[in-house]
């Protein structure tokens, strides 16, 4: 049931702006970045993560369309030498409407977006048992940032995102630099 309102969504979302989509795109690679920053996984602690993104233009005259490859994972060890880990590397595409404002200095936006997310678990105790896990799933995110020109190619990035996903929401607070490499 969740499949089918993330791609009902996602449908409404493409023919809301597909009529002026065509004539007034943008598209192709316009700038890389990398983030780092914390991910607060449902019903664990919060860890590093950091992740990789690429802005593709625009759809629309304030849509801007980015691809991000966001990877982090968390390990414990107990005190009986047995080790448990969880990961997550997920390949996401968003959308980001960019809210018109009269200063260049700050660009906020907000969004929505789709990821895969390739979990992976293991848990291990020596001499007894290993027993890992792997499953692929779909989430929604919803979220926003800013960002802040600090050179003529150079962006800071701060942003905050929620990734629904089955069994597994995450909260992520990053920061990150982004350059400028097609106009």
């Amino acid at each position: 049931m969740r499949r089918i309102a993330i791609a009902v969504a996602v449908l409404c979302f493409c023919m809301l702006f597909s009529q002026n989509a065509m004539a007034q795109s943008h598209l192709g690679l316009r700038a890389l970045g990398g983030e780092i920053g914390l991910v607060d996984p449902e019903g664990g602690n919060a860890v590093a993560g950091f992740g990789m993104l690429a802005h593709f233009g625009t759809l629309a005259p304030r849509i801007r369309l980015t691809g991000v490859v966001d990877y982090w994972s968390h390990s414990e060890d107990g005190f009986d030498g047995s080790s448990a880990s969880v990961g997550d590397l997920a390949l996401k595409a968003r959308g980001s409407y960019l809210f018109p404002v009269a200063s260049t200095r700050v660009q906020p936006y907000a969004g929505l977006g789709l990821g895969l997310h390739f979990l992976s678990a293991k848990v291990e105790v020596p001499g007894f048992v290993t027993m890992s896990s792997s499953d692929t799933k779909l989430g929604l995110e919803l979220g926003g940032g800013l960002e802040a020109p600090l050179g003529p190619r150079t962006s800071f990035i701060g942003e905050a995102w929620y990734g629904i996903v089955s069994d597994f929401d995450q909260l992520s607070f990053k920061v990150g630099l982004s350059y400028l490499i097609g106009r």
